[in-house]
């Protein structure tokens, strides 16, 4: 068996499935189905943990997840508070080539979209500048009657197969080989660190939430997802402090490390610059720099 492996349903003689959501939060367990997800994020912000790669997501971004590939959009911990007023809205589309569509890839007109979906077959992110563009193409689909649709999602297949910057996810299927019980317990584990990250959250806490000796969950861990607790941990907080550098509610840089669950700015500044290759102020100043120069 799979990890929550979903049938997504396809309506009567459609090619493509279109899903509208607008919640309090995404569906928050990892999943995967055999068709390819293209997902415009119009309101919501979180991580997006796919295979063992974790992305800040937040509106208005475009992402398309290959075949198989186990994933979770993980809605920000505050999307979740018994209080909140935040929502989501997203739209979704969902396709099969292998399946109805198989002859319409394998026609020679096809050759780019085909290449694309191949040398990207885990999936990738559509980069901010073309976002317009291609979230137009999206809405034509949803708008447009049966016909009409099937000729925008071929222009869009088209617009997507001519971006030459695209973000590409890694292919790994060291998730996608667990059985269901583990899916659904790493899925338990990434919920928790992501509800929790912001805290002094220790191996032994983890741990004990997976029902393991710290030993074990270390092991366990490891072989699943291919990164160590702490390398994990890491990484949901400086994406989300990456989020928090973007916006302009913090007095001091030091306050977004604190609040993103490090001791120090110290320790903040170092492990920051390991995963992003800058430091949180020079990041700041180079978001502030594109921003100015696109006003």
């Amino acid at each position: 068996m799979n990890i929550i492996q979903f049938t997504i349903p396809v309506p009567g003689d459609c090619n493509i499935t279109l899903k509208e959501e607008q919640n309090k939060y995404f569906y928050p367990k990892l999943h995967r189905h055999e068709q390819i997800q293209l997902t415009w994020i119009q309101k919501g912000e979180g991580t997006l943990v796919i295979n063992h790669e974790t992305f800040t997501f937040y509106s208005n971004q475009i992402f398309c997840i290959g075949a198989n590939q186990p994933h979770v959009f993980k809605s920000a911990p505050a999307y979740f508070s018994p209080d909140s007023n935040q929502k989501i809205i997203a739209r979704s589309i969902f396709f099969d080539p292998n399946g109805k569509l198989k002859y319409l890839f394998e026609l020679a007109e096809f050759k780019t979209v085909k290449q694309l979906l191949l040398k990207f077959n885990a999936g990738f992110a559509i980069p901010d500048n073309h976002v317009k563009e291609v979230s137009l193409l999206f809405n034509h689909i949803f708008q447009q009657s049966d016909t009409l649709k099937m000729l925008s999602f071929i222009e869009l297949l088209h617009k997507m197969s001519n971006l030459n910057d695209i973000k590409k996810f890694s292919n790994s299927d060291t998730i996608a080989k667990v059985n269901e019980f583990d899916g659904i317990r790493i899925s338990n584990i990434y919920h928790y660190i992501m509800m929790n990250y912001h805290n002094q959250l220790t191996l032994e806490q983890i741990a004990k939430e997976a029902n393991m000796t710290p030993q074990a969950f270390c092991s366990y861990f490891k072989k699943r997802t291919s990164k160590t607790f702490i390398a994990f941990l890491n990484e949901v907080r400086i994406h989300e402090a990456c989020h928090r550098l973007t916006s302009n509610d913090f007095d001091f840089i030091s306050d977004v490390g604190f609040k993103c669950g490090f001791n120090t700015i110290t320790h903040f500044n170092r492990v920051f610059k390991s995963i992003k290759g800058i430091s949180p102020t020079d990041y700041r100043s180079k978001y502030l720099g594109l921003v100015n120069s696109d006003a």
